[in-house]
């Protein structure tokens, strides 16, 4: 069992696919490409531009007409549904950041802190 966790790794979406890398040394860890459609609707291509946001431990992937839930450690793909009825664009997840929110929140509430303390001394 790996001790790896998704704070271990940088996610790159690029035309057409995710990878992922180590965040310490830069090696690559997996590179996923969505399964391609089939017949007409090939040529449209949907699945080209990828928006990627970590979830907690999941990787959220989206297209203008697909979503998928990937195992941030491995690639390997959890799920997928398609989207209806949006009308293509470029998407724009919102989901839980891992807990990075509220680090950059300390952080900003320390650099305040000690902005106060050396304006006050």
């Amino acid at each position: 069992m790996s001790s790896k966790n998704p704070a271990d790794f940088v996610f790159v979406a690029f035309k057409g696919g995710v990878a992922a890398f180590d965040r310490y040394d830069g090696a690559d860890a997996w590179i996923w490409k969505p399964q391609a459609l089939k017949g007409f609707f090939n040529r449209f291509n949907p699945s080209s531009f990828l928006t990627i946001a970590r979830d907690g431990d999941r990787l959220v992937v989206a297209s203008s007409k697909r979503v998928w839930c990937l195992d941030p450690l491995t690639g390997a793909e959890v799920w997928s549904a398609e989207v209806k009825d949006i009308g293509g664009g470029y998407p724009i997840i919102a989901g839980n950041d891992g807990g990075q929110g509220a680090a950059a929140a300390a952080a900003a509430a320390a650099a305040a802190a000690a902005a106060a303390a050396a304006s006050a001394g």
